[in-house]
């Protein structure tokens, strides 16, 4: 790992931040002492089930209880117990906490059990018959487009935006070459190491009571006093220790939490529902998938002159989060790239498939896994260097983006590309294999042509790819192998779009304990990306006190303020920053009050038990205000859609199989500009925890349908990369400030998951010779591509 600050750029010395210190909550983890959901056991608890639909769409004629099983002790629950609305609260009302009388999605909820045991639980389920009325699915997003049948409104459409600026047609016709593309991106798994599990009580004053592994306690709490129409205080959400949610724990635990608390209300006992592995890939949200078809004018000296770009994405069954997974995609669909004429003309699809939702990236991997494999594209087009088109085209401080905004500070785009392409020797490599790949191609058809038999390769492990055994007749042909690099440029908007932070108008807080140490109250959760670390450091920062010495407070809805959900890679860059001004404003009392600067976190501590005993509690707490000279409006798409972005470069090296089709990342250079590194081997796990995900999605995760339902929603077939797989990462940090963010911090989460899909097919593109434009690169895709006529 290496950092790399923009010229001129002098970051202070500090004591915490910039600093990796050791993770806070890290010990109780590695030692078992961390207590997550499926450790918890309350007295009388019931452990819950779901009773689902098989079909994907269809109306529910009657649900039938087997009359051989016996029911004694089992709570039953559906639609009809629900106290207020039968709604999931979200963006709009149209999803139903259990399905009433129409089933609109395989997987679909339409009956909840409960028993003291879990096993005879579970074997309630099989003893529930759901007899419907099958109607005609819409499975793909041209069957919706086409109205196959009306799911949503007049034309099946949850979203459409338009973003305009130019003139495009002028850009077209000034062009030298005009290149079309399209490309395509199926459904992505989660897949957090934790499955989804919530816990319910009832409370004595009348209310319900949820904790579990979740992202946005806030959204759980909304969603649940809209399900028992109940007061805001007569509801509690606090979060339990989460193994992971990557957006899969952002808006589905206001599902299973309405459902855990509906049998504890019935049945007025403690419930727990626990998701297996099965049931958790089956029945949750994924990645959209969507389909981008690029049309770009490009002039002789590789200048973008017009950019005229189609997004369909595949919101499911329900409206969920599908209008801003759009939103952000089709912001990020002209990549990080200057062009004066854009058009990008955005849908979100209805299907009769599970709703899909947030996913780290929350629509730019899609949009600009187009654009990356398209710009390689431009470039071939016209005889251009990829490296040396992106060098033209990538935005410079001063550049307007296509809604209209001027980027005035921490453009790290070419920054972020440099050190990438430097670090990974990116232009010799491809130069080198280029050479090598044409070697072997007309080594192997003159050998072909003479009719000699193919070099054999050892059964032997241990020799390394291609060498020859001594004895080549008792041993297979030589494999047909080639190497190729690739590489990406993207960019990702810290924060939420538009006025959509003003809208949230996150609150967070500190005050001191009984034993005087400061205490962060936040709602924003610890996911595993380090949270809990981070915000110590900055905290600690201010006041003077090691990281160590900040008390952080369980994300309670009873406790802390809404400080708006763990997403968007705002955690750091928008709360953060609310707390460093909590801790300055409280060092700022507590000083006065001493009448002396604080020393250490004892002079601190004595200062802080002397202030809270001789004036009561100290509570400071700060708001979100909008970054000055940011307009935005929501009617048109115009204006800054985030207070900054940040930026990120991939090169990725491969071997590719030219006789199997099976493609080996050999190698990964990962460049980021996050602004400041507050936490740099926890920035750094979260580039190579993204880049991971994203050599994933590119070339193992395909998630398989059958008639509306996942058929492989088990590990065994549904492939993510082990430690075994994922290649060796270069990371380089960017450190470029952002001057509203905490000591120059940007968002970091989601930037690392945009890259690595369109670099790995860049350099299957050069090892092969075959683009495919659609991922996953599947060995069979692979070799369609290469049998269509692509050279080899």
């Amino acid at each position: 790992m290496s950092t790399r600050r923009a010229a001129g750029t002098t970051l202070l010395r500090s004591a915490s931040v910039g600093v990796s210190v050791p993770r806070l909550e890290g010990r109780d983890k590695v030692t078992g002492r961390a207590r997550y959901v499926d450790d918890l056991r309350i007295p009388g608890m019931l452990h819950g089930r779901t009773v689902r639909s098989t079909i994907p769409r269809g109306r529910i004629v009657r649900v039938v209880l087997d009359p051989a099983f016996d029911w004694s002790g089992v709570t039953i629950a559906d639609h009809r117990d629900i106290p207020g609305d039968n709604v999931v609260a979200l963006i709009e009302d149209d999803q139903p906490l259990l399905a009433a009388g129409e089933i609109r999605h395989a997987e679909e909820p339409v009956l909840l059990l409960a028993h003291e045991d879990a096993e005879r639980a579970e074997a309630a389920t099989r003893a529930v018959r759901i007899e419907c009325e099958p109607l005609e699915p819409v499975l793909t997003m041209e069957e919706a487009l086409a109205k196959k049948a009306l799911l949503y409104g007049r034309d099946n459409i949850f979203k459409e935006i338009t973003i305009a600026r130019g003139d495009l047609d002028a850009g077209f016709a000034a062009a030298h070459r005009i290149v079309e593309g399209e490309y395509r991106c199926g459904h992505q798994e989660q897949l957090y190491i934790e499955n989804n599990g919530m816990i319910a009580e009832r409370t004595p004053e009348g209310g319900i009571f949820v904790r579990g592994s979740l992202q946005c306690p806030y959204y759980v709490h909304k969603a649940l006093a809209r399900i028992f129409g109940l007061p805001a205080d007569k509801v509690r959400v606090a979060q339990t220790v989460t193994g992971g949610g990557f957006g899969g724990k952002e808006e589905y635990p206001s599902m299973i939490g309405g459902h855990a608390a509906l049998l504890a209300w019935k049945s007025g006992r403690p419930v727990k529902i626990m998701y297996d592995r099965l049931e958790d890939i089956a029945a949750t949200t994924k990645r959209h998938p969507a389909v981008m078809r690029v049309r770009a004018g490009v002039a002789r000296d590789g200048t973008l002159t017009a950019q005229d770009i189609e997004i369909v994405m595949d919101g499911g069954a329900y409206v969920t989060l599908s209008p801003v997974v759009l939103s952000r995609g089709a912001i990020h669909a002209g990549g990080p790239y200057r062009c004066p004429s854009v058009r990008i003309h955005a849908r979100a699809v209805a299907t009769s498939t599970p709703p899909n939702g947030a996913f780290r990236g929350f629509g730019a991997p899609q949009t600009q896994f187009a654009m990356e494999c398209h710009m390689d594209r431009i470039a071939e087009a016209i005889g251009m260097d990829p490296l040396a088109l992106r060098r033209a085209n990538a935005y410079r401080l001063g550049d307007t983006t296509p809604t209209g905004q001027v980027l005035r500070e921490s453009v790290g785009a070419l920054e972020s590309l440099e050190i990438a392409v430097k670090r990974s020797d990116y232009a010799a490599k491809r130069a080198r294999y280029a050479a090598e790949n044409a070697e072997a191609t007309a080594r192997e058809a003159a050998e072909g042509a003479n009719g000699r038999p193919r070099p054999r390769r050892p059964a032997a492990r241990g020799l390394p790819p291609g060498a020859l055994a001594s004895d080549p007749g008792s041993l297979a042909p030589a494999r047909r192998v080639r190497r190729g690099i690739g590489l990406s440029l993207v960019f990702h908007g810290a924060g939420f779009t538009g006025s959509g932070e003003v809208k949230l108008a996150s609150r967070a807080a500190l005050d001191l304990t009984p034993e005087g140490r400061p205490r962060i109250l936040s709602a924003n959760t610890e996911i595993g990306q380090g949270t809990v670390t981070v915000f110590s450091q900055l905290v600690g920062e201010a006041l003077g006190v090691p990281a160590a010495f900040v008390a952080f407070e369980t994300p309670d809805t009873d406790i802390v303020p809404d400080s708006g959900p763990t997403v968007a890679s705002r955690t750091l860059m928008v709360v953060g920053g609310l707390l460093e001004s909590c801790a300055r404003a409280m060092r700022e009392r507590l000083e006065l009050y001493a009448e002396r600067a604080l020393k250490d976190e004892r002079d601190f501590a004595r200062v802080a038990k002397r202030y809270v005993a001789e004036r009561g509690p100290l509570r400071l707490e700060r708001s979100y205000e909008k970054p000055p000279g940011l307009q935005w409006s929501d009617a048109d798409y115009r204006g800054d859609a985030y207070g900054v972005f940040s930026y990120g470069c991939c090169v990725v090296e491969v071997e590719v199989d030219l006789d199997t089709c099976e493609t080996r990342v050999l190698g990964t250079v990962a460049s980021a500009d996050i602004g400041r590194a507050i936490h740099p081997v926890l920035a750094a796990g979260q580039i190579e925890g993204g880049t991971v995900q994203g050599l994933g999605w590119a070339l193992l995760e395909d998630v398989r349908w059958k008639d509306g339902r996942v058929w492989n929603h088990q590990l065994t077939n549904y492939i993510i990369p082990t430690s075994a797989d994922s290649p060796p990462i270069d990371v380089a940090i960017v450190e470029i400030p952002y001057s509203h963010g905490p000591h120059g911090a940007k968002g970091v989460g989601e930037l690392p998951m945009d890259a690595p899909a369109p670099a790995v097919v860049n350099a299957i593109a050069q090892a092969s010779g075959a683009r495919v434009s659609e991922i996953p690169v599947l060995p069979e895709r692979l070799m369609r591509a290469l049998r269509a006529g692509a050279p080899a």
